[in-house]
């Protein structure tokens, strides 16, 4: 097992393309079909969908989970250029799936994001426990905004990512593996890669 601070959870985040991808409009996010186990038989539930969700994060700590959204200004159609993200926990564990709001220490040093408007729709998003590592939040071909990163070589329209963790602290967890799951903005195929950070 490998000793980790915070910050490199999230390092599993890759440099994203520029430019628009094709979305199969068939495409789904499988995993809110699926039942995921982990290694010691912890069910973790499947989230149910919603239009706004840009991909969510499972740690094997709990069944909670955290959602991505897209933040859109209803007056410009557009993402909110201060806060185009909102991030929020699923409170699975407690009370049944209900929301919950980030706190302070969450948002800004842990979960949260800074996000940087680029023009033409597209926003850099760096996770604030990592930011050397860019996504890019933009419209695809499909008229929708994703999250564009880079899993096994491939550019995918990233969807979840999960965390394995096996013990440390909150400060310094002991990450046995990261996977993360997209789909292939060409062919519409899911995109897998489990990796040691």
């Amino acid at each position: 097992m490998i000793k980790t601070p915070l910050a490199l959870l999230l390092v599993m985040f890759v440099a994203i393309t520029a430019s628009g991808f094709n979305i199969p409009s068939q495409q789904t996010q499988t995993d809110t079909t699926k039942v995921r186990t982990d290694n010691n038989g912890k069910i973790y539930p499947p989230l149910p969908p919603n239009a706004d969700r840009l991909f969510y994060l499972q740690r094997s700590t709990n069944i909670n989970a955290l959602s991505y959204d897209i933040n859109i200004d209803k007056d410009t159609g557009k993402p909110d250029e201060d806060s185009p993200l909102h991030i929020y926990w699923l409170q699975y564990a407690e009370k049944n799936g209900e929301p919950s709001e980030l706190t302070f220490i969450q948002r800004k040093f842990a979960y949260g994001v800074s996000s940087n408007a680029l023009g033409n729709d597209k926003y850099d998003i760096r996770i604030m426990s990592y930011k050397k590592i860019p996504l890019t939040l933009m419209r695809a071909a499909d008229g929708k905004y994703h999250i564009f990163a880079s899993v096994a070589k491939k550019q995918i329209v990233l969807q979840n990512i999960f965390i394995q963790i096996d013990g440390g602290s909150m400060w310094s967890p002991n990450v046995v593996f990261i996977e993360m799951k997209g789909t292939d903005p060409i062919t519409g195929k899911e995109v897998t890669e489990r990796f040691k950070p």
